[in-house]
């Protein structure tokens, strides 16, 4: 609103901080949306460290997420090298991970 009045107003200031604050939460939000992946990450890691050779479907029903959402973890967890793969089955659902030794 404050920028269709600074508009309106020919008032440059009050429209270009309210351009600043739109790219700020604009930012902000995906700094969160990055910042979520970073926490599922370490919760599943967790979880993989508390249960060595647990399978996917389990983890994911452990931790509260969707196998979908918990494959792109692991996928992440296994490049940092953090996670291996202990069984490598055809069904990304049906393989079990390990910490790395």
């Amino acid at each position: 609103m404050n920028a269709w009045t600074a508009q309106m107003k020919a008032d440059y200031a009050a429209l270009s901080t309210a351009l600043c604050l739109c790219v700020c939460a604009a930012g902000l939000f995906g700094e969160d949306l990055v910042q979520r992946g970073h926490r599922q990450d370490l919760v599943v890691l967790a979880h993989v460290a508390a249960h060595p050779g647990a399978g996917a479907r389990d983890i994911a029903r452990a931790v509260g997420i969707s196998e979908r959402v918990l494959v792109r973890n692991l996928g992440r967890l296994t490049e940092y090298g953090l996670v291996v793969l202990v069984e490598d089955d055809e069904h990304a659902a049906l393989r079990s991970y390990r910490l790395t030794s």
